[in-house]
């Protein structure tokens, strides 16, 4: 009994487990899912993080310095040093006395007297407190800071922006492809039936073979066609689980319908005047060109003095037995002020360079401005022509309805021959993968135009 709900419990677990890496999604939740999990916003979240670090790290250049020390030193063999040999007897007494001057018979050195002058142990400890005072190109630096902040937030709304576009063009061609599938199966069943209809025909003898055979081979094309669009959906999926970040071994499907997509989309006005401001991507440039601004502004602040308050306190031990040791306390504080005279015109170099960075960034707002002023006509032009396709293409359809429509029933009737039903079938084939094609065209060029408008 155990060993059954064991299995039972096995066989559960493994159930959940398929059914949770198969998973459909409409266009929006590919979006939000590719929100989360596509590694370049991943990226451009953490330059967000690594931009606050760098303003946290440039402030505190600003603040108070305090720092502690400690040195221990001790002399194996204290250093010796070289005294003339004019030492008064009593002079050399008590130096001998202390174990500074060796014994006199023991001394070889014709230059002087060797002296040792130092203990064993040597032990230092204090603190420092270092504090900037005025220093121009720490708030310049500080501001710069702030607005590299602002212009990574920028980069990454830029990167969602894309990304969202990003997705829907890898989301739509999955879309057609499970469209004209579904329009293939349609057409297969009614080939299917149509073709059973020909072979009871054919067994009474109302029809030849010669119709059984071409209604078959129609049959065995789409088969084939349908197959060949099953092989190129997979390729789109895995192109749709790329730019979403999804794995690779789940399955996924889309969901929905390109017309339904058309219907929640409110219709653009192609009157519109194109306002590059609003476009993700001329915010981030113009955010780059105030960054190349200040770095002006931050090499000429370097001209400026800077001033530094200081101070320290230490205490130091020497002694040959440390237990017997003395502290000898040390204190200071004071002013440093750094006045720049010359550099060999660094400085001035560093600020040319950060000009021509500045031309640079506005040459190219300049060429980004005729870029999206080109980008939004051609949208609007795409757009129209869209519309007329969709138009042209749904009267076609239509026509080849009727035309099929009518063939079928003189062809039941036997008034018309199989070619003309053929022929029929194909005009009618085409129609609808062409209409279907002219619905995802419009749609790519509704959202094209949307881009262009910075929405």
């Amino acid at each position: 009994m155990i060993r059954h709900l064991l299995l039972c419990t096995a066989f559960l677990l493994s159930v959940s487990v398929l059914s949770a890496q198969e998973e459909s999604m409409d266009l929006d939740q590919a979006i939000q899912y590719a929100m989360q999990n596509n590694q370049s916003l991943k990226r451009s979240q953490i330059n967000i993080s690594d931009a606050n670090e760098q303003i946290i790290e440039r402030r505190a250049i600003g603040l108070p310095q305090l720092n502690a020390s400690v040195e221990y030193q001790y002399f194996i063999d204290i250093p010796t040093q070289i005294l003339p040999d004019f030492l008064s007897p009593t002079v050399y007494g008590i130096l001998f006395q202390e174990g500074v001057i060796p014994p006199r018979e023991l001394m070889t050195n014709d230059e002087g007297v060797p002296a040792q002058f130092g203990t064993k142990h040597n032990l230092t400890a204090g603190v420092s407190l270092n504090t900037m005072i005025f220093d121009g190109s720490y708030f310049v630096g500080l501001r710069a800071a702030r607005t590299y902040r602002e212009y990574v937030k920028k980069q990454l709304e830029s990167d969602q922006f894309n990304v969202e576009r990003d997705v829907t063009s890898a989301f739509l061609p999955a879309l057609l492809i499970e469209t004209n599938l579904q329009t293939l199966e349609n057409n297969i069943g009614n080939l299917q039936e149509l073709f059973r209809e020909t072979s009871a025909m054919y067994e009474e003898g109302f029809v030849e073979q010669l119709d059984v055979d071409r209604l078959e081979l129609s049959l065995a094309n789409l088969q084939t066609e349908y197959e060949k669009l099953e092989r190129q959906k997979e390729v789109a999926i895995n192109g749709l689980k790329l730019v979403i970040g999804y794995p690779m071994d789940a399955d996924l499907e889309v969901e929905g319908t390109i017309q339904s997509l058309l219907d929640g989309m409110a219709e653009p006005d192609i009157t519109e005047t194109v306002n590059p401001a609003a476009r993700p991507d001329y915010q981030v440039a113009t955010f780059g060109q105030t960054l190349n601004e200040q770095n002006v502004q931050l090499y000429k602040s370097e001209y400026l003095p800077k001033l530094y308050a200081f101070g320290s306190y230490s205490a130091s031990l020497f002694a040959n037995d440390l237990s017997e040791g003395q502290w000898f306390p040390t204190s200071l504080v004071g002013l440093k002020l750094d006045i720049p005279i010359f550099d060999g015109l660094n400085k001035k170099a560093k600020i040319q360079r950060a000009k021509l960075d500045l031309e640079i960034a506005q040459s190219q707002i300049a060429e980004l401005e005729q870029y999206i002023n080109f980008e939004a006509e051609s949208a609007r032009i795409t757009y129209q022509n869209a519309m007329q396709t969709l138009a042209d293409r749904q009267r076609n359809l239509d026509l080849a309805n009727r035309i099929y429509e009518t063939t079928q029933i003189k062809y039941r009737e036997g008034v018309g021959s199989s070619l003309e039903m053929n022929q029929a079938e194909q005009s009618l084939f085409t129609s609808q993968q062409n209409y279907n094609q002219a619905l995802y065209e419009l749609l790519v060029a509704k959202l094209d135009f949307e881009k262009a408008m910075g929405r």
